[in-house]
């Protein structure tokens, strides 16, 4: 008796488990079942056949039934939200106070409209392989044309015109002059548009341009300085004194030329200090050069034709100071009302 009481609660058991894992075909598309048709099949009173289902088809079609979570959650929680933000008029005294007493945002107050420039960082690049290429090109100089460089020297520092045989020597080389005279145009040209930058005339950012300017007004200048002294000297039948003069001024110019490469390097990648400092002491060492100049020049000159100091003085304001002052007021002029 007791066995087959045990035999039909086994076979329960496997019914009850037969019908749990079964699904009707017809479920998996239940949900889309028109009312319609769910009328009709019950009028027609269908047998529904039951059919079972291993585990892993079963889960593989559940999966189908599932929802996407992802299209469920991801929404704007603003845009979908019924809570609407606490206006700051209508808050609580309490929180009103908190943010009226911020430290660091003014919540109270009229919002301000604020534009921020995009930061870009400075590069010296093209400033540090140009002053490479200028201390490459004098190397260059110095080392294929030593003694015109040697000859140059000894007749500048010995202030001394009597070495007849070393000035025609110089003379008679004018393809390392032309190096040292462009070289003068560079140096001259950088060391202008330091200036302008060091005492804030224009942008920062037309450093390029103002390079360009400051080396096309010392050619321009120089070019007309030396057509005028020709075209002077072939009138008034003075070209041997003219000839002397223009020695002494381009000798001049391009030790300037030489003696500005290291401060140019010291101004270029310096502090303010630093750079004041360079500044300062170059401009000591362009006067101190210019009136060296000026004093060979009159000494040469009143041997030649016998010129009076007045004179001399005269021809100095003339043609000497008053362009670089009227070149310093049209240029100040200009980046005023440019920049």
């Amino acid at each position: 008796m007791a066995q087959r009481a045990a035999l039909i609660l086994f076979i329960l058991f496997q019914v009850r488990f037969v019908d749990g894992q079964s699904i009707p075909d017809s479920g998996r598309f239940s949900h889309l079942d028109s009312p319609r048709q769910s009328i009709q099949d019950s009028s027609q009173k269908k047998p529904i056949i039951h059919t079972p289902v291993l585990p892993g088809i079963e889960s593989t079609r559940s999966a189908h039934l599932n929802t996407d979570s992802i299209r469920l959650y991801i929404t704007d929680s603003l845009r979908y939200s019924s809570k609407k933000p606490e206006d700051f008029h209508n808050m609580p005294v309490f929180k009103k106070d908190l943010l009226e007493k911020h430290a660091f945002f003014n919540f109270s107050g009229k919002p301000v409209h604020i534009r921020a420039e995009r930061f870009e960082a400075l590069s010296y690049d093209g400033l540090f392989y140009l002053l490479l290429g200028m201390l490459f090109y004098f190397a260059i100089i110095k080392l294929f044309f030593a003694k015109y460089l040697a000859n140059l020297l000894t007749i500048f520092f010995k202030a001394s015109m009597k070495q007849q045989q070393l000035r025609e020597q110089i003379l008679q080389a004018p393809f390392p002059s032309l190096l040292l005279n462009l070289l003068f145009v560079i140096s001259g040209g950088l060391y202008g548009a330091f200036l302008l930058r060091f005492y804030h005339f224009g942008n920062n950012d037309q450093f390029w341009l103002f390079f360009l300017y400051c080396g096309g007004i010392l050619t321009l200048l120089y070019l007309l300085k030396f057509m005028i002294l020709k075209v002077t000297g072939w009138i008034f039948n003075i070209s041997r004194a003219v000839e002397t003069y223009l020695f002494v001024i381009f000798m001049t110019n391009k030790i300037i030329g030489i003696c500005l490469l290291p401060f140019l390097v010291l101004i270029s990648f310096s502090g303010n200090l630093v750079t004041e400092i360079g500044i300062t002491s170059s401009i000591i060492m362009i006067c101190v050069f210019y009136i060296y100049r000026f004093m060979a020049s009159y000494a040469t000159l009143h041997k030649e034709i016998k010129i009076s100091g007045l004179h001399f003085f005269l021809y100095l304001c003339a043609f000497e100071i008053a362009p670089l002052l009227l070149i310093y007021k049209v240029l100040v002029t200009y980046l005023e009302k440019a920049y």
